[in-house]
């Protein structure tokens, strides 16, 4: 044997023991998927992606969909007894099976079956679980005849359920209509998707309520004590100029959880170079009777407005007014 042949019989003898070697090596699965804003991911059956509308995911092609949807710890033993075939009968839902499913990230129970309403007729699965500080209810909705979706890739991608300790905060602001350019030190409370959020100083302080509603809508929110900030993008704005006054007035007597209160101050003013109007007050906090500062800037202009309340400890409000402010000034719309 030349020495040549020498050599290709030992390349190839090593790309054999790599080759198994690599066999040898366990595939790596599928990383879940989050959707913006959602706590919960999975990996998705092959041909759905995250929904830009819903949080969950979509095959608009197929008319085929996985919703997520949460609620508190305590609702899982309340859905456990509720989601019953008798039960799931009374809303279109023809339960075929129900059946416990272990996963990784806790204890569930799989509901699948069919449904028939005005958009067709589905096969459907619903995964109730108990995931740490939530309950998950997932929801997968598949046309009865279309085979792209079987029962064993639907069950598979269930498997993967996953759940996130949170939501980072760019990601949640995301999906507001505005920006906001500067936290100032606050922390994403809460966001509701296309329309409000919910800014807190000290998300673990003792609460109260406020809340705001005006034009047939309505948000509501807790207020720590030391300070939140609650901002709302709102359609419609003032029949007229001058009836900003009384606009701004009716808003402000909307807020609840305080009581006693002495307005300082009421007045139109720029805010980044559109129309606003100011409304500033003392009060007490309802429960628990402290003092705090109430701060209402309305900024008007696109066809809407934006609402922006802020709310404080009365011993603190020079500093916490200059934050609030510098989160007032750096938010714009999309």
């Amino acid at each position: 044997m030349t020495r040549s042949t020498q050599s290709i019989l030992a390349a190839i003898c090593a790309a054999a023991v790599f080759a198994i070697a690599v066999c040898a090596i366990p595939a790596r699965a599928a990383d879940p998927i989050f959707p913006v804003g959602s706590r919960l991911g999975l990996v998705p059956p092959a041909g759905m992606v995250p929904s830009k509308t819903f949080e969950g995911f979509v095959d608009l092609d197929k008319n085929a969909a996985i919703l997520f949807a949460t609620f508190p710890p305590a609702a899982y033993e309340q859905l456990d007894k509720t989601m019953v075939p008798e039960e799931m009968r009374k809303q279109g839902i023809a339960v075929a099976t129900r059946e416990p499913m272990t996963l990784d990230v806790g204890k569930g129970f799989l509901l699948s079956g069919e449904q028939t309403s005005d958009q067709g007729h589905y096969r459907k699965w619903l995964l109730v679980a108990a995931v740490g500080d939530l309950t998950a209810l997932v929801t997968v909705q598949v046309p009865k005849d279309d085979t792209t979706y079987p029962d064993k890739a639907i069950r598979a991608a269930l498997a993967t359920l996953a759940v996130r300790a949170s939501v980072p905060d760019a990601e949640q602001l995301s999906l507001l209509p505005f920006t906001v350019g500067n936290l100032a030190g606050f922390h994403v409370d809460q966001v509701l998707p296309g329309r409000a959020m919910i800014l807190s100083d000290a998300p673990t302080a003792t609460t109260t309520t406020v809340s705001k509603a005006n034009s047939g809508t309505s948000a509501a929110s807790k207020i720590p004590l030391t300070a939140r900030m609650f901002v709302a993008a709102v359609p419609g704005n003032p029949d007229q100029m001058r009836d900003e006054d009384n606009f701004a007035r009716v808003l402000f007597d909307q807020i609840a959880g305080i009581k006693e209160v002495r307005v300082q101050d009421a007045e139109p003013l720029r805010i980044d170079g559109q129309s606003g109007y100011q409304t500033l007050a003392k009060a007490k906090d309802a429960p628990s009777d402290t003092d705090i500062m109430v701060v209402q800037w309305l900024r008007f202009g696109g066809g809407g407005f934006l609402q922006m309340i802020g709310v404080a400890r009365a011993d603190g409000w020079p500093d916490m007014l200059t934050r609030l402010r510098t989160v007032r000034d750096s938010i714009e719309p999309r």
